[in-house]
């Protein structure tokens, strides 16, 4: 048998029988491409969601590569793939479904986080202020524990610049926390 391409791109291969034979040469990109959009369509109205579709019948057919020579001499090979993306599409939505249990549970165990308090606020609307490089050798000497020193080789500048940057964001900062300490609680 020789197997021909039909003359659409979504209808399968044309199967002829050549002297007798039983032998069926169906090329795979062939199969792929007869196939492909009927099994993304199913899927397609499975999932309801046309990337996930298309993603699956992918996996199907790159499982059907792979076993090809056994396949091509089943009586309906897409009938394997299709069995298979299907198979791929309840196993994704079982994946999901555990997924999604198991956030559910562990925001019913995890306690309510509290909201950043009025001096933290107060705090990040000064350092937003700041020039980008005072606020930089702010955080990274004040937040992150660096030294002077680790800054200077972090921004690939001399350590006296890094100086310089600290005293004019902690000079502003008092400034402008000085601002908005009417309604800010002392720590």
């Amino acid at each position: 048998m020789t197997a021909m391409m039909g003359g659409r791109a979504n209808e399968p291969p044309v199967v002829m029988r050549a002297g007798g034979s039983d032998a069926v040469t169906t090329t795979f990109d062939e199969f792929y491409h007869a196939h492909f959009r009927g099994v993304t369509a199913q899927l397609c109205a499975y999932t309801g969601d046309l990337g996930q579709a298309q993603d699956l019948t992918q996996e199907a057919f790159l499982r059907a590569l792979a076993r090809w020579d056994r396949l091509v001499r089943y009586d309906d090979p897409v009938a394997w793939v299709r069995r298979v993306a299907w198979n791929l599409a309840r196993s994704r939505w079982r994946r999901l479904r555990t997924a999604r249990n198991h956030l559910l549970r562990q925001r019913r165990n995890e306690a309510e986080v509290a909201g950043p308090t009025p001096d933290r606020v107060a705090i990040d609307a000064a350092l937003a202020k700041l020039p980008p490089n005072h606020r930089r050798a702010v955080i990274l000497h004040y937040l992150a524990d660096l030294s002077v020193h680790e800054i200077a080789t972090q921004e690939g500048v001399a350590e006296g610049t890094v100086k310089s940057w600290l005293h004019r964001g902690r000079t502003a900062l008092a400034g402008l926390l000085d601002e908005n300490t009417e309604g800010v609680c002392d720590a």
